[in-house]
């Protein structure tokens, strides 16, 4: 189960690299076209902004690299505890708000950006479960070697 929560948060972080490695190095172009495909998800929802553009992928990509910490240094449950906190009480707030924008996109579109957020949100908990039981296993373990 290790094995799969960790592959999962590297999965996550790569998709924050990638928004966020885009957004950095071509604003415009992520504004304009993200997700691709044909498909305009950033555009809709109001004036370019470069700014805003790099702030939102600045985040991605610290998203990014606590995700792919929290894989690498799994036995830390700490950090898989706090990084996951983290990264949904950030990510919660988004959701919501692109619930209230869902008359901006097409159904298929909604399903795909709204799935997305959902994905990753399941994903990062999952994980935290996971190390949270680890982390309950251990502390079972080390109450038992000092009683």
């Amino acid at each position: 189960m290790t094995r799969l929560a960790r592959t999962g948060l590297v999965l996550v972080g790569l998709g924050n690299a990638e928004v966020g490695i885009w957004g950095e190095s071509s604003p415009h172009s992520f504004y304009t076209t993200f997700p691709g495909f044909g498909h305009h998800w950033v555009a809709v929802m109001g004036p370019y902004d470069e700014h805003l553009v790099r702030d939102y992928a600045a985040c991605e990509i610290g998203f990014a690299v606590l995700l792919f910490c929290m894989a690498l240094w799994f036995v830390d449950r700490r950090l898989v505890l706090a990084g996951g906190l983290a990264f949904i009480a950030a990510t919660l707030p988004h959701f919501v708000y692109h619930l209230t924008t869902t008359a901006m996109l097409s159904a298929q579109d909604n399903i795909a950006s709204l799935g997305s957020f959902a994905l990753e949100m399941a994903v990062v908990a999952a994980a935290m479960r996971v190390a949270s039981q680890k982390l309950s296993t251990a502390a079972i373990k080390e109450h038992a070697w000092h009683a």
